[in-house]
């Protein structure tokens, strides 16, 4: 079994190599206990930063005995969704998932989550902070009013029944990703939704895996400004969704 991580990253210098060292040493010590090989893309979605370089770096200085690392380089900054595509696209696992470069939810969930799925035998799994009791631990009360209160929103708009379709955290079967994500074309913040409403359409299977933030980065979300965008993001994703013949 082989098993594809993604990692979007734009301007993540201050994370890029601790997340390389620290997912590679997590997964190397599951893909031995487990008996599968790994491979980590990270998607970096035009940064200027030089964090691409940074990865590149650490790349050539460790040597890894399950799984591999990689960098993909776009040339121009298009969102999120782009870089999770494009990474998704490249994959060749078995299983996929992404993630972000700042390990918010921590590493060992990502082994957590692939034993999930080989133990339930679903096509997705979405992180859920709304189905654990620790999930917004550590969360300001309006941090946390605003997080839910917007995920609500796009949920009552989308139409989508699940807790927390905003959750930086998702994992695929690998044929399942390569046959959803390239018939995807959201850059932004709404690519979640337009993932998930593609796969249900095409009868895929869902199921939530409750997870906890801990490590509290600075959120790149303007609530309002997102928010709106997101709201007319979904009308599209609707109309598209619907007039889709899969």
């Amino acid at each position: 079994m082989k098993f594809s991580v993604i990692i979007p990253m734009y301007n993540e210098k201050a994370n890029a190599t601790n997340c390389a060292s620290e997912l590679t040493k997590t997964l190397e010590k599951a893909a031995e206990a487990l008996s599968f090989e790994y491979e980590i893309i990270f998607s970096d979605d035009g940064s200027r930063d030089g964090c691409g370089d940074l990865v590149r770096e650490w790349i050539g200085k460790n040597e890894l005995n399950y799984g591999k690392v990689t960098v993909y380089t776009a040339e121009k900054n298009s969102g999120k969704g782009m870089a999770v595509r494009l990474g998704m696209m490249q994959s060749t696992g078995d299983y996929t998932l992404f993630t972000d470069c700042d390990r918010a939810y921590g590493c060992d969930v990502i082994v957590e989550m692939l034993k999930h799925v080989l133990d339930k035998k679903t096509d997705i799994v979405i992180g859920s902070r709304a189905i654990g009791k620790d999930g917004y631990s550590g969360y300001t009360f309006m941090r946390k009013l605003a997080s839910k209160t917007y995920m609500k929103t796009l949920s009552l708009v989308a139409g989508f029944r699940h807790s927390d379709s905003q959750c930086g955290i998702k994992l695929f079967s690998g044929e399942v990703a390569r046959r959803v994500f390239p018939l995807c074309e959201v850059c932004g913040w709404a690519f979640d939704l337009e993932v998930l409403m593609i796969a249900e359409k095409m009868g895929y299977t869902v199921s939530e895996y409750p997870v906890q933030v801990i490590n509290h980065g600075e959120s790149k979300v303007n609530l309002v400004k997102d928010s709106l965008k997101m709201l007319k993001d979904i009308k599209k994703i609707k109309k598209r969704v619907k007039s889709l013949e899969i």
